[in-house]
């Protein structure tokens, strides 16, 4: 079982997702994620995807280098190339999960990564989504925030109430607090140390480490 898998997907990615990828980490690039990897002298394990945003020339390049490509048709298919790499990627059941260039210009499929966290979460993965100015996660128990680059905490409801949440270690505690969809009061706290925790009893937050 691999510890870590990296996804390199086709949103925004650069040089700063190097630094986030492990050296013992298997990697998997989805469609111009795997070009991404390669031009910074990473191999995926694995490139999977209809491959319909690159060229010719990067698609032969792939060929070569990477150990398994899996394709599918652009058209007729049911999930977008980062859902399909991520199901690769959960059913190697690994202990974490991270999706590098899962946010880009289209709302749409940044929004639908970040609910593949959720799907990890209920498979018993800890999954994440980096960029260069977030780092997201979905919790349902308990999960040590840890600082790092990222210095604004928010939480969001993913679920249509969240209930008993608390926080410790935060410079704007909760006690067993409740957050529904289109409430802010989770937005912009801050770590008082190193980490803090969140928990909560019913529902699902996402939680968002974020700088400027």
């Amino acid at each position: 079982m691999n510890s870590t898998i990296i996804i390199a997907t086709g949103g925004t990615l650069g040089h700063w997702a190097i630094r986030h990828i492990p050296d013992d980490a298997l990697l998997i690039g989805a469609d111009s994620g795997a070009v991404f990897l390669l031009d910074n002298g990473r191999i995926p394990a694995v490139a999977i995807g209809d491959f319909d945003s690159i060229t010719d020339e990067e698609m032969a390049r792939i060929r070569q280098a990477c150990p398994t490509v899996i394709t599918c048709d652009p058209i007729d298919k049911n999930y977008t190339d980062t859902e399909m790499a991520f199901q690769h990627a959960m059913a190697m059941k690994p202990r974490e999960i991270v999706l590098l260039g899962a946010i880009g210009t289209r709302f749409d499929h940044s929004l639908a990564n970040v609910h593949l966290l959720a799907l990890a979460e209920e498979n018993g993965i800890d999954a994440k989504i980096i960029d260069e100015h977030n780092e997201i996660r979905v919790v349902s128990s308990v999960a040590a925030i840890r600082r790092g680059p990222y210095d604004t905490v928010s939480l969001l409801p993913l679920s249509q109430e969240v209930t008993g949440i608390t926080l410790s270690g935060f410079q704007y505690p909760l006690r067993d607090a409740s957050l529904t969809v289109g409430q802010s009061l989770g937005i912009s706290n801050v770590l008082l140390g190193q980490s803090g925790t969140v928990q909560l009893a019913s529902g699902r937050l996402i939680v968002i480490q974020s700088r400027d």
